[in-house]
């Protein structure tokens, strides 16, 4: 592999000019890996710059690129998610016939209870397979989902409630911290008296550690539902279709909802999981983040099943459920390829198990990379974890706003010496260049 003089990598630089040379043709060229209704023929429409719009002419479902598309295959067998809960002591596992069955039915639910296209759902769950199977259950009818992380304050509930106004609301009764269970049936309730907005449909899954009770008339109780509920199957929409809408924490005012497309979304997640995570279908995928964040949504729901792997759900904590070798034994026990997750995290587990001793006893001999992203990624951290772990550990660059990579070292195209303080090099779809004090390049 020939390298530049600054010692970066012509593979891993190429996709990005090329992306800037012809952006039509590259990202029709990687839309060749969905699987579409319609093929689009426009790769990107630049006609409304600086704002982008992506096959325009492309018909797609993320649901079916993310679950129908690998049983057709013939993998249904192959593990699609893994729930992990050390707060309940329980691991679960769903292949991907089995993921399918539940979330076409699921479907079915919010079907019979009117959703359609286009409608809004929003989501308040904690980490369980039901918060996923909801999101898929949205995608999968062309409506539009929006996750609320669980636990949120009913009044800030409310205002995305007003903001998005849903047809119906998904939620479960409770969420479990090390130390205590959270009841969100209450705060729901709340936030539904507060909001301007009716929602005429709520769907409770109960958990057996903390029963909700239920208004007559507008909440329903999941399972229930479920029994009763016909398979639906895939609802073809336009690419630029919204997947769904995600708030931004509101520091800097009223929260922002991002809204992110379905044909984009659908192919740039599928093709970094290859470029920039370097894994492939059946390998295991851990974001170790939460679904009501950009990295839950990318990188714990569709990304990784986009891409065929096998997807880790955590309801846990990375110190105090039970230690700090709990990141260490989730990795070993289900022979994770690509660990990712935020530098804080590892700060926490740092200052409670500087010398790694809970990393005792566990293989991580599956472990390639891992990857930090989120906030700063101090030098401290990031040379302490490639010591005591013994891979690579890349921290790359994102937001909400963005739904993926800005820049990143993209270990499956080629795997760039690291620089600390550095995300590497930019990916394809952004315009990114450091200037010097005199302003050029």
């Amino acid at each position: 592999m020939t390298r530049d003089a600054d010692g970066g990598a012509d593979a891993a630089r190429e996709p990005w000019q090329a992306a800037l040379d012809d952006p039509d043709g590259f990202w029709l060229e990687a839309a060749k890996a969905a699987v579409w209704e319609t093929e689009p023929t426009v790769g990107v429409d630049t006609s409304e710059s600086p704002s982008g719009r992506w096959f325009t002419d492309g018909r797609i479902n993320a649901c079916r690129n993310a679950l129908d598309v690998h049983v057709e295959a013939g993998h249904g067998e192959r593990v699609a998610l893994i729930h992990d809960s050390p707060v309940t002591g329980t691991v679960a596992r769903l292949t991907y016939a089995e993921l399918t069955e539940r979330t076409a039915r699921f479907a079915g639910v919010l079907k019979g209870l009117g959703v359609e296209r286009g409608d809004r759902v929003l989501i308040y769950m904690p980490m369980i397979p039901e918060a996923v199977i909801a999101m898929l259950a949205c995608a999968r009818l062309g409506a539009i989902h929006s996750v609320v992380f669980g636990g949120f304050a009913a009044r800030e509930l409310a205002v995305r409630i007003d903001d998005c106004t849903p047809h119906c609301v998904v939620a479960a009764s409770c969420g479990i911290e090390p130390a205590r269970v959270v009841e969100y049936k209450p705060l729901l309730d709340e936030a539904l008296e507060i909001a301007r907005h009716e929602v005429p449909h709520c769907v409770v899954f109960q958990r057996e550690q903390a029963l909700a009770s239920m208004v007559d008339g507008r909440d329903h109780d999941w399972s229930d539902l479920v029994d009763g509920a016909h398979r639906v199957g895939c609802t073809p929409v336009a690419s630029t279709d919204p997947l769904y809408i995600l708030y931004t924490s509101g520091t800097t005012g009223r929260p922002k909802g991002v809204v992110r497309d379905t044909g984009g979304s659908v192919v740039s997640l599928k093709w970094s999981m290859g470029a920039i995570y370097g894994v492939d279908a059946g390998d295991v995928f851990w974001a170790g983040s939460d679904i009501g964040w950009v990295v839950g949504h990318s990188y714990i729901v569709y990304g990784p099943l986009f891409k065929g792997c096998t997807t880790v759900l955590y309801e846990g904590k990375p110190v105090g459920t039970p230690d700090a070798g709990a990141f260490w034994r989730v990795i070993a026990e289900h022979e994770v390829r690509v660990f990712f997750t935020a530098p804080t995290a590892f700060r926490a587990v740092k200052r409670e198990d500087p010398e790694a001793l809970s990393m005792r006893g566990h293989d991580l001999s599956k472990l390639r990379a891992i990857f930090l992203a989120g906030e700063r990624a101090d030098p401290d951290t990031v040379e302490w974890i490639a010591r005591v772990a013994e891979v690579p550990v890349i921290d790359h660059w994102w937001q909400t706003e963005t739904g993926w990579a800005i820049a990143a070292n993209p270990i499956g195209l080629e795997h760039l010496p690291g620089k600390l303080g550095s995300p590497s090099v930019p990916m394809p779809g952004w315009d990114v260049r450091v200037l010097g004090e005199d302003g050029r390049p």
